[in-house]
């Protein structure tokens, strides 16, 4: 009789166990289910290379969710593969590389990192899209200001995990901004994990244009003038 209540017991706490595991899953799902809904997906796009972008709809604009990847202009034209230090530092022409020269371990995660002569080029982006101007860069952390993001609007578009000591954002939005690092003018690498930088299309004067950059440490989203031809990623538009 003992044997038989110890077995039925037994039996009890694992039925328990399941329940509670079962609901547990569910309820994350639920969660992550209504996570998914607070954000207005977009419907994409895809570049002349064949590589596809999720996009999010923030405010009236709509941008990618992922740093743009492709290595041929939208008009058909390949863009120079940069690799050496001397040749990058000396280069006035539009170039794009690779974080650490190292496609295999960086590319899908962070994309391409571009210098500005490849967005002053206006052939960047996939058809119907462009590189976002000082402006329109400047609209979107306005419209995150102003639905209860003010002086975070960073870490509403930073990612939920990948930043270095705990400095992951909350990806209110789903623009899912990534640290890719940068690729500086005389050719080091530098960055990744802590620092994110974006370049805009408006140039500030002969040398330099202004770009866009987020930090671990930081929950602003952070405005500089940069020499052209730093290596930064780039974000596309919808027209």
């Amino acid at each position: 009789m003992l044997q038989k209540q110890k077995l039925l017991a037994i039996l009890m706490l694992a039925l328990a166990s399941t329940l509670l595991i079962f609901t547990a899953c569910e309820k994350d799902e639920d969660d992550d289910l209504a996570n998914d809904e607070t954000i207005n997906w977009g419907n994409g796009v895809t570049d002349i290379d064949g590589n596809n972008y999720t996009s999010v709809i923030i405010g009236d604009q709509e941008w990618m969710a992922e740093n743009l990847k492709t290595t041929t202009y939208n008009n058909g034209t390949s863009i120079a593969l940069v690799e050496n230090d001397t040749d990058w530092a000396n280069n006035t022409t539009g170039a794009y590389c690779w974080y650490d020269n190292d496609q295999a371990q960086y590319a899908e995660t962070y994309g391409a990192l571009y210098n500005w002569y490849a967005v002053e080029t206006g052939n960047l982006c996939p058809d119907g899209w462009h590189v976002p101007t000082d402006e329109e860069w400047t609209a979107l952390e306005d419209y995150i200001a102003s639905h209860g993001n003010s002086g975070a609007e960073g870490t509403a578009l930073k990612t939920t995990s990948g930043w270095n000591n705990d400095g992951n954002g909350t990806d209110d939005y789903g623009f899912t901004a990534l640290p890719g690092g940068y690729r500086n003018i005389v050719g080091g690498f530098n960055a990744i994990g802590s620092y994110g930088y974006w370049w805009s299309a408006t140039e500030l004067g002969t040398g330099s244009a202004w770009s866009r950059y987020l930090y671990y440490d930081g929950s602003n989203v952070y405005s500089y003038n940069d020499y052209q031809e730093n290596g930064f990623s780039v974000r596309c538009l919808r027209d």
